[in-house]
Protein backbone atom coordinates (compact mmCIF):
# COMPACT_ATOMS: atom_id res chain seq x y z
CA UNK A 1 0.00 0.00 0.00
CA UNK A 2 1.23 3.51 -0.75
CA UNK A 3 1.23 6.00 2.09
CA UNK A 4 -0.90 9.10 2.32
CA UNK A 5 0.36 12.56 1.42
CA UNK A 6 -0.41 14.00 4.87
CA UNK A 7 2.38 11.95 6.47
CA UNK A 8 5.20 13.58 4.54
CA UNK A 9 7.61 16.42 5.26
CA UNK A 10 7.85 19.55 3.06
CA UNK A 11 10.95 18.06 1.41
CA UNK A 12 9.16 14.85 0.43
CA UNK A 13 6.04 16.67 -0.72
CA UNK A 14 8.14 18.86 -3.02
CA UNK A 15 10.12 15.88 -4.35
CA UNK A 16 6.86 14.17 -5.22
CA UNK A 17 5.56 17.26 -7.01
CA UNK A 18 8.73 17.46 -9.11
CA UNK A 19 8.70 13.75 -9.99
CA UNK A 20 5.13 14.11 -11.24
CA UNK A 21 6.36 16.47 -13.94
CA UNK A 22 7.51 14.29 -16.90
CA UNK A 23 10.63 16.34 -17.60
CA UNK A 24 12.55 13.99 -19.90
CA UNK A 25 15.63 15.85 -21.17
CA UNK A 26 15.65 18.58 -22.38
CA UNK A 27 12.13 19.26 -21.12
CA UNK A 28 11.65 20.98 -17.78
CA UNK A 29 7.86 20.52 -17.87
CA UNK A 30 6.63 22.66 -14.94
CA UNK A 31 9.45 21.94 -12.47
CA UNK A 32 11.20 25.29 -12.49
CA UNK A 33 7.89 27.16 -12.23
CA UNK A 34 7.27 25.26 -8.98
CA UNK A 35 10.74 26.16 -7.74
CA UNK A 36 10.44 29.84 -8.70
CA UNK A 37 7.27 30.26 -6.65
CA UNK A 38 8.91 28.76 -3.58
CA UNK A 39 12.08 30.83 -3.98
CA UNK A 40 10.33 34.16 -4.52
CA UNK A 41 8.34 33.56 -1.34
CA UNK A 42 11.56 33.54 0.70
CA UNK A 43 13.13 36.57 -0.94
CA UNK A 44 15.07 35.25 -3.91
CA UNK A 45 15.44 37.22 -7.13
CA UNK A 46 14.64 34.70 -9.83
CA UNK A 47 15.54 34.76 -13.51
CA UNK A 48 14.70 32.33 -16.28
CA UNK A 49 17.27 31.90 -19.03
CA UNK A 50 16.15 30.03 -22.14
CA UNK A 51 18.71 28.91 -24.69
CA UNK A 52 17.50 26.94 -27.70
CA UNK A 53 15.03 24.42 -26.19
CA UNK A 54 16.56 24.43 -22.69
CA UNK A 55 15.11 26.18 -19.64
CA UNK A 56 17.45 27.38 -16.90
CA UNK A 57 16.82 29.03 -13.55
CA UNK A 58 19.22 31.44 -11.84
CA UNK A 59 18.16 32.68 -8.41
CA UNK A 60 19.97 34.66 -5.72
CA UNK A 61 19.25 36.00 -2.25
CA UNK A 62 21.69 38.61 -1.00
CA UNK A 63 24.36 40.72 -2.69
CA UNK A 64 27.49 40.15 -0.63
CA UNK A 65 30.36 37.70 -0.68
CA UNK A 66 30.68 34.77 -0.49
CA UNK A 67 28.30 33.50 -3.16
CA UNK A 68 27.31 29.95 -2.22
CA UNK A 69 25.39 28.14 -5.00
CA UNK A 70 23.35 24.96 -5.15
CA UNK A 71 23.45 23.49 -8.68
CA UNK A 72 21.26 20.80 -10.18
CA UNK A 73 19.03 19.67 -13.02
CA UNK A 74 15.32 19.08 -13.46
CA UNK A 75 15.67 16.95 -16.60
CA UNK A 76 15.69 13.18 -16.29
CA UNK A 77 16.68 10.32 -18.57
CA UNK A 78 13.98 8.43 -20.50
CA UNK A 79 12.03 5.84 -18.54
CA UNK A 80 12.67 2.79 -20.68
CA UNK A 81 9.83 0.25 -21.05
CA UNK A 82 6.93 1.48 -18.93
CA UNK A 83 5.57 -2.04 -18.46
CA UNK A 84 8.73 -3.00 -16.57
CA UNK A 85 8.19 -0.41 -13.83
CA UNK A 86 6.63 -1.74 -10.65
CA UNK A 87 5.17 1.73 -10.05
CA UNK A 88 4.66 4.21 -12.93
CA UNK A 89 7.68 6.51 -13.16
CA UNK A 90 5.92 9.87 -12.96
CA UNK A 91 3.48 9.28 -10.11
CA UNK A 92 5.84 9.97 -7.20
CA UNK A 93 4.41 7.13 -5.13
CA UNK A 94 5.81 6.34 -1.68
CA UNK A 95 5.68 2.73 -0.56
CA UNK A 96 7.17 1.43 2.68
CA UNK A 97 9.16 4.60 3.19
CA UNK A 98 10.61 4.58 -0.34
CA UNK A 99 9.92 7.30 -2.91
CA UNK A 100 9.58 5.79 -6.40
CA UNK A 101 9.93 7.54 -9.73
CA UNK A 102 12.22 8.80 -12.45
CA UNK A 103 14.41 11.48 -10.92
CA UNK A 104 13.86 10.43 -7.31
CA UNK A 105 17.62 10.07 -6.85
CA UNK A 106 18.91 11.84 -9.96
CA UNK A 107 18.17 14.51 -9.02
CA UNK A 108 14.76 15.91 -8.18
CA UNK A 109 15.15 14.64 -4.64
CA UNK A 110 18.27 16.76 -4.16
CA UNK A 111 16.58 19.83 -5.65
CA UNK A 112 13.73 19.47 -3.17
CA UNK A 113 16.36 19.32 -0.43
CA UNK A 114 17.99 22.51 -1.74
CA UNK A 115 14.72 24.40 -1.49
CA UNK A 116 13.59 23.24 1.94
CA UNK A 117 17.09 23.72 3.38
CA UNK A 118 17.01 27.32 2.15
CA UNK A 119 13.50 27.82 3.54
CA UNK A 120 14.44 26.70 7.02
CA UNK A 121 17.80 28.49 7.00
CA UNK A 122 16.28 31.81 5.91
CA UNK A 123 13.45 31.50 8.44
CA UNK A 124 16.02 31.28 11.24
CA UNK A 125 18.64 33.58 9.64
CA UNK A 126 16.77 36.19 7.57
CA UNK A 127 19.80 38.50 7.64
CA UNK A 128 22.37 35.85 6.75
CA UNK A 129 25.82 36.75 5.50
CA UNK A 130 26.85 36.39 1.86
CA UNK A 131 24.58 35.32 -0.97
CA UNK A 132 22.72 32.08 -1.64
CA UNK A 133 22.32 31.08 -5.27
CA UNK A 134 20.61 28.32 -7.20
CA UNK A 135 21.52 27.28 -10.74
CA UNK A 136 19.03 24.76 -12.12
CA UNK A 137 19.01 23.48 -15.72
CA UNK A 138 17.00 21.10 -17.90
CA UNK A 139 20.05 20.14 -19.99
CA UNK A 140 22.29 17.96 -17.85
CA UNK A 141 21.24 14.51 -19.03
CA UNK A 142 21.46 15.57 -22.68
CA UNK A 143 24.16 17.39 -24.65
CA UNK A 144 24.71 19.87 -21.78
CA UNK A 145 25.33 22.66 -24.30
CA UNK A 146 22.53 25.10 -23.47
CA UNK A 147 22.31 24.47 -19.74
CA UNK A 148 24.79 25.16 -16.96
CA UNK A 149 27.54 25.90 -19.49
CA UNK A 150 25.45 28.63 -21.13
CA UNK A 151 24.40 30.14 -17.80
CA UNK A 152 28.02 30.27 -16.68
CA UNK A 153 28.86 32.17 -19.87
CA UNK A 154 26.21 34.77 -18.96
CA UNK A 155 27.46 35.04 -15.38
CA UNK A 156 30.99 35.57 -16.67
CA UNK A 157 29.78 38.45 -18.84
CA UNK A 158 28.13 39.96 -15.76
CA UNK A 159 31.29 39.50 -13.66
CA UNK A 160 29.42 37.23 -11.26
CA UNK A 161 31.91 34.95 -9.49
CA UNK A 162 30.70 31.84 -7.68
CA UNK A 163 32.80 31.21 -4.58
CA UNK A 164 31.39 27.83 -3.51
CA UNK A 165 29.04 25.36 -5.15
CA UNK A 166 27.32 22.16 -4.05
CA UNK A 167 26.06 20.00 -6.92
CA UNK A 168 23.27 17.67 -5.86
CA UNK A 169 24.38 14.65 -7.88
CA UNK A 170 23.69 11.29 -6.16
CA UNK A 171 27.12 10.56 -4.69
CA UNK A 172 26.29 8.28 -1.76
CA UNK A 173 26.84 4.54 -2.14
CA UNK A 174 25.46 2.62 0.87
CA UNK A 175 24.80 5.32 3.48
CA UNK A 176 23.85 8.96 3.03
CA UNK A 177 26.97 11.09 2.84
CA UNK A 178 29.44 8.21 2.82
CA UNK A 179 30.94 9.61 -0.42
CA UNK A 180 31.36 13.23 -1.50
CA UNK A 181 32.84 14.05 -4.89
CA UNK A 182 35.54 16.73 -4.68
CA UNK A 183 36.40 16.51 -8.37
CA UNK A 184 35.99 14.52 -11.55
CA UNK A 185 38.19 13.14 -14.29
CA UNK A 186 38.06 14.83 -17.68
CA UNK A 187 36.12 13.38 -20.60
CA UNK A 188 37.43 13.23 -24.18
CA UNK A 189 35.38 11.41 -26.80
CA UNK A 190 36.02 10.64 -30.45
CA UNK A 191 34.25 9.46 -33.59
CA UNK A 192 36.78 7.53 -35.66
CA UNK A 193 36.18 6.46 -39.26
CA UNK A 194 38.59 3.83 -40.63
CA UNK A 195 38.72 3.90 -44.43
CA UNK A 196 39.38 0.81 -46.54
CA UNK A 197 38.27 -0.56 -49.88
CA UNK A 198 35.15 -2.65 -50.39
CA UNK A 199 35.48 -5.92 -52.27
CA UNK A 200 34.50 -9.56 -52.64
CA UNK A 201 35.47 -11.62 -49.62
CA UNK A 202 36.95 -14.33 -51.88
CA UNK A 203 39.39 -11.82 -53.41
CA UNK A 204 40.90 -10.03 -50.40
CA UNK A 205 43.92 -8.89 -52.42
CA UNK A 206 41.55 -6.63 -54.39
CA UNK A 207 40.16 -5.00 -51.24
CA UNK A 208 41.40 -3.36 -48.04
CA UNK A 209 39.57 -4.57 -44.95
CA UNK A 210 39.30 -1.63 -42.48
CA UNK A 211 38.61 -3.98 -39.57
CA UNK A 212 41.73 -6.04 -40.14
CA UNK A 213 43.84 -2.92 -40.64
CA UNK A 214 42.60 -1.19 -37.49
CA UNK A 215 42.57 -4.06 -34.98
CA UNK A 216 46.32 -3.85 -34.14
CA UNK A 217 45.99 -0.11 -33.54
CA UNK A 218 42.88 -0.52 -31.40
CA UNK A 219 44.57 -3.29 -29.41
CA UNK A 220 47.50 -0.99 -28.69
CA UNK A 221 45.13 1.76 -27.53
CA UNK A 222 43.31 -0.70 -25.29
CA UNK A 223 46.48 -2.14 -23.77
CA UNK A 224 48.30 1.15 -23.21
CA UNK A 225 48.66 2.47 -19.67
CA UNK A 226 48.15 6.18 -20.14
CA UNK A 227 49.17 7.28 -16.64
CA UNK A 228 49.18 6.11 -13.02
CA UNK A 229 46.65 8.63 -11.75
CA UNK A 230 47.48 10.15 -8.37
CA UNK A 231 46.37 9.96 -4.77
CA UNK A 232 42.99 11.52 -5.59
CA UNK A 233 42.40 10.38 -9.18
CA UNK A 234 42.06 7.00 -10.83
CA UNK A 235 44.36 6.39 -13.82
CA UNK A 236 43.23 7.55 -17.24
CA UNK A 237 41.12 4.92 -19.00
CA UNK A 238 40.30 4.25 -22.66
CA UNK A 239 37.03 2.54 -23.56
CA UNK A 240 35.46 1.68 -26.93
CA UNK A 241 31.69 2.16 -26.79
CA UNK A 242 30.67 1.21 -30.32
CA UNK A 243 32.06 -0.42 -33.48
CA UNK A 244 30.03 -0.53 -36.68
CA UNK A 245 30.96 -1.91 -40.09
CA UNK A 246 29.74 -4.16 -42.87
CA UNK A 247 27.09 -4.15 -45.57
CA UNK A 248 24.95 -6.89 -44.05
CA UNK A 249 26.22 -9.44 -46.58
CA UNK A 250 28.60 -12.20 -45.50
CA UNK A 251 30.58 -12.17 -48.76
CA UNK A 252 31.51 -8.47 -48.84
CA UNK A 253 34.59 -6.87 -47.31
CA UNK A 254 33.37 -3.50 -45.99
CA UNK A 255 34.84 -0.24 -47.15
CA UNK A 256 34.55 1.62 -43.82
CA UNK A 257 34.40 1.05 -40.10
CA UNK A 258 33.12 3.52 -37.47
CA UNK A 259 34.43 3.45 -33.92
CA UNK A 260 33.26 5.49 -30.92
CA UNK A 261 35.57 5.71 -27.92
CA UNK A 262 36.15 7.80 -24.83
CA UNK A 263 38.97 8.72 -22.48
CA UNK A 264 38.27 9.50 -18.82
CA UNK A 265 41.50 11.23 -17.95
CA UNK A 266 43.24 12.28 -14.78
CA UNK A 267 45.15 15.55 -14.28
CA UNK A 268 48.34 13.56 -14.93
CA UNK A 269 47.57 13.57 -18.68
CA UNK A 270 46.24 16.38 -20.87
CA UNK A 271 43.65 16.03 -23.59
CA UNK A 272 46.25 17.27 -26.11
CA UNK A 273 48.63 14.47 -25.10
CA UNK A 274 45.86 11.89 -25.54
CA UNK A 275 44.97 13.20 -28.98
CA UNK A 276 48.55 13.24 -30.17
CA UNK A 277 49.31 9.75 -28.82
CA UNK A 278 46.15 8.26 -30.34
CA UNK A 279 46.81 9.65 -33.78
CA UNK A 280 50.47 8.59 -33.61
CA UNK A 281 49.37 5.00 -32.93
CA UNK A 282 46.86 5.04 -35.80
CA UNK A 283 49.48 6.37 -38.19
CA UNK A 284 52.10 3.87 -36.99
CA UNK A 285 49.78 1.02 -37.99
CA UNK A 286 49.08 2.52 -41.40
CA UNK A 287 45.44 3.26 -40.70
CA UNK A 288 43.67 5.57 -43.15
CA UNK A 289 41.25 7.50 -40.98
CA UNK A 290 39.19 10.59 -40.20
CA UNK A 291 38.62 11.51 -36.58
CA UNK A 292 36.47 14.07 -34.79
CA UNK A 293 37.24 14.84 -31.14
CA UNK A 294 34.84 16.11 -28.47
CA UNK A 295 36.23 17.60 -25.26
CA UNK A 296 33.30 17.60 -22.85
CA UNK A 297 35.14 18.40 -19.63
CA UNK A 298 38.53 18.94 -18.05
CA UNK A 299 39.57 17.32 -14.75
CA UNK A 300 38.90 19.40 -11.66
CA UNK A 301 39.54 19.05 -7.95
CA UNK A 302 38.51 21.08 -4.91
CA UNK A 303 41.18 20.97 -2.24
CA UNK A 304 40.45 20.71 1.46
CA UNK A 305 39.04 24.06 2.58
CA UNK A 306 36.02 25.78 4.09
CA UNK A 307 33.46 24.21 1.71
CA UNK A 308 34.78 20.66 2.03
CA UNK A 309 35.12 21.02 5.80
CA UNK A 310 31.62 22.46 6.18
CA UNK A 311 30.00 19.66 4.16
CA UNK A 312 31.93 16.85 5.86
CA UNK A 313 31.16 18.28 9.28
CA UNK A 314 27.47 18.67 8.42
CA UNK A 315 27.23 15.04 7.32
CA UNK A 316 28.84 13.91 10.55
CA UNK A 317 26.59 16.12 12.68
CA UNK A 318 23.34 15.13 10.93
CA UNK A 319 23.93 11.44 10.15
CA UNK A 320 26.91 10.36 12.25
CA UNK A 321 28.51 9.01 9.06
CA UNK A 322 32.12 9.48 8.07
CA UNK A 323 32.80 10.67 4.53
CA UNK A 324 35.14 9.50 1.79
CA UNK A 325 36.35 12.27 -0.52
CA UNK A 326 36.36 10.91 -4.08
CA UNK A 327 36.87 11.88 -7.72
CA UNK A 328 35.49 8.65 -9.22
CA UNK A 329 32.52 8.29 -11.53
CA UNK A 330 31.32 10.15 -14.59
CA UNK A 331 31.09 13.82 -15.39
CA UNK A 332 28.75 16.38 -13.85
CA UNK A 333 27.89 20.02 -14.44
CA UNK A 334 30.53 20.82 -11.86
CA UNK A 335 32.96 20.73 -14.81
CA UNK A 336 31.47 24.01 -16.07
CA UNK A 337 31.65 25.77 -12.70
CA UNK A 338 35.04 24.70 -11.33
CA UNK A 339 37.15 26.35 -14.09
CA UNK A 340 36.00 29.77 -12.83
CA UNK A 341 37.95 29.17 -9.62
CA UNK A 342 34.95 28.20 -7.51
CA UNK A 343 35.19 25.51 -4.84
CA UNK A 344 32.92 22.74 -6.17
CA UNK A 345 31.81 19.49 -4.62
CA UNK A 346 28.95 17.06 -5.05
CA UNK A 347 26.73 15.67 -2.33
CA UNK A 348 23.52 13.78 -2.95
CA UNK A 349 21.52 10.66 -2.11
CA UNK A 350 22.33 7.00 -2.66
CA UNK A 351 22.95 6.27 -6.36
CA UNK A 352 22.10 2.55 -6.47
CA UNK A 353 19.11 2.93 -8.82
CA UNK A 354 19.92 6.01 -10.91
CA UNK A 355 18.97 5.67 -14.61
CA UNK A 356 17.42 2.28 -13.84
CA UNK A 357 13.91 0.89 -14.05
CA UNK A 358 12.21 1.52 -10.68
CA UNK A 359 14.49 4.37 -9.61
CA UNK A 360 13.86 5.04 -5.92
CA UNK A 361 15.17 6.68 -2.77
CA UNK A 362 14.52 6.51 0.96
CA UNK A 363 12.39 9.42 2.17
CA UNK A 364 14.27 9.47 5.47
CA UNK A 365 17.51 9.99 3.53
CA UNK A 366 16.03 12.98 1.72
CA UNK A 367 15.04 14.61 5.01
CA UNK A 368 18.56 14.02 6.31
CA UNK A 369 20.09 15.41 3.12
CA UNK A 370 18.05 18.58 3.45
CA UNK A 371 19.36 18.96 7.00
CA UNK A 372 22.95 18.49 5.75
CA UNK A 373 22.48 21.29 3.24
CA UNK A 374 20.93 23.52 5.92
CA UNK A 375 23.77 22.87 8.35
CA UNK A 376 26.29 23.70 5.63
CA UNK A 377 24.58 27.05 5.03
CA UNK A 378 24.72 27.79 8.75
CA UNK A 379 28.44 27.06 8.83
CA UNK A 380 29.29 29.15 5.77
CA UNK A 381 26.86 32.07 5.97
CA UNK A 382 26.41 32.87 9.67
Amino acid sequence: MSETLSSYSPTIDLAQALIREPSVTPEDANCQAILKERLRTIGFEVETMVFDNVTNLWATRGNAKPLMVFAGHTDVVPTGPLDQWEIPPFEGVIKNGILHGRGAADMKGSIACFITACERFIASHPNHQGTIGLLITSDEEGPATHGTKAVMDVLKQRNVDIDMCIVGEPTSTSRLGDVVKIGRRGSLGAKLKIKGKQGHIAYPHQADNPMHRSIPALNELIARQWDQGNENFQPTSFQISNINSGTGATNVIPGEMDVLFNFRFSPETTDRELIEATETILQKHGVDYDIHWNRSGQPFETKQGNLVDAVVDSIKAVTGNTTELSTSGGTSDGRFIAPTGAQVLELGPINATIHQIDEQISISDLDLLSSCYEQTLKTLLT
